[in-house]
């Protein structure tokens, strides 16, 4: 098993019932044994774009996800422009969390960024201290590291998929399992 650390992406079993978390994946930005974990949800598009919750930037139609059930009232982002928004923090493979948030806007504006390398997201997933430990015990989570291709994958639909075919071949029936067994 891979140790949680900052760029891992939680992948929920296939069988987890809290409808918060059914098939999703996490990137994990902050992790500390002491004092607990923050991750963003990335895999669960909205039908919101960025113009809805910021009306001043009404020609900005960016989709948003939902990064998670806390915190709805708060605004994060993932980018692969390190080169262009200074001060986020580096995730592991051209993955950067936040940093400064007007440039990244104005840099979205003057199309200097694509959607294609920029993510927002309302709210996050959050663990108290060892309540993340607990659920790793109790397998409710596979962990893999971020990869770019996976957090900015063009269909985020595909993504819990695609991070599951990360773990190697022995996991890839884990995709075709169904929601519920007893479907079967």
């Amino acid at each position: 098993m891979i140790d949680i650390s900052c760029g891992s992406l939680l992948i929920a079993e296939p069988f987890m019932k809290d409808p918060n978390f059914q098939r999703s994946v996490v990137l994990i930005c902050e992790h500390e044994d002491l004092s607990g974990s923050f991750g963003i949800t990335i895999n669960r598009l909205t039908k919101d774009v960025l113009c809805d919750y910021l009306p001043e930037f009404d020609q900005i139609r960016i989709p948003i996800y939902d990064g998670g059930p806390v915190g709805k009232d708060n605004m994060h982002f993932l980018h692969k422009r390190a080169d262009l928004i200074e001060g986020g923090k580096e995730m592991g493979d051209g993955i950067y969390w936040g940093g400064d948030y007007e440039s990244a806007l104005r840099l979205v504006i003057q199309n200097e960024i694509s959607i294609d390398e920029i993510r927002f997201y309302m709210g996050y997933a959050g663990w108290e201290k060892n309540q993340l430990k607990e659920e790793m015990k109790d397998k409710s989570w596979m962990v893999v590291e971020a990869k770019s291709s996976i957090v900015f994958h063009k269909n985020p639909s595909q993504i819990w998929k695609e991070s599951v075919k990360q773990m190697g071949k022995e996991f890839h029936p884990v995709m075709h399992y169904p929601l519920d067994p007893s479907y079967n």
